[in-house]
């Protein structure tokens, strides 16, 4: 585990470094792309991973409904995958998810192991609200097929 991980809310001055960092996850498909629009519009819902003065990570929590957030774009650059970084991100959002009054934390993954370790438990997708399946799923160049786990949690 890496002990110096700072971590920081986004401001738009990082909308293209976190482009940046997880333009190889869009390009093999696994998290959706973002545009510097939609990044800035949600910048608030942004947690950056920083180990020294490098973004190393990043996630968002994105709200729903009154009850209902959801973590989504979870990215840990390779070289420091397996620290910990991104069990650390996941905490710091489940963290905020309950000082803003969230009572479930939704996640569509493809690392269903490393969020079940989370306390996440696997549910059908067709429980998942309607809204977020045509805003978000349609955009993904694996739509209609999808091989995401959807998961949540009850905080």
């Amino acid at each position: 585990m890496i002990m110096n991980v700072k971590f920081k809310k986004a401001t738009l001055l990082d909308v293209e470094n976190i482009r940046n960092l997880v333009a190889p996850e869009v390009e093999s498909g696994v998290i959706l792309e973002r545009t510097p629009e939609e990044i800035s519009t949600n910048i608030r819902s942004y947690t950056l991973a920083y180990v020294e003065e490098s973004l190393v990570g990043f996630s968002a929590l994105h709200i729903h409904s009154p009850i209902l957030a959801e973590i989504r774009s979870l990215i840990v650059k390779d070289s420091f995958r397996g620290l910990g970084i991104g069990y650390k991100l996941v905490n710091k959002l489940n963290k905020e998810a309950i000082e803003l009054g969230v009572k479930k934390i939704l996640t569509l993954t493809y690392k269903q192991k490393f969020f079940e370790k989370l306390g996440f438990i696997e549910i059908p997708k067709e429980s998942i609200p309607e809204h977020k399946i045509w805003a978000d799923c349609i955009k993904c160049k694996h739509f209609p097929i999808c091989n995401e786990v959807s998961l949540i949690k009850m905080i």
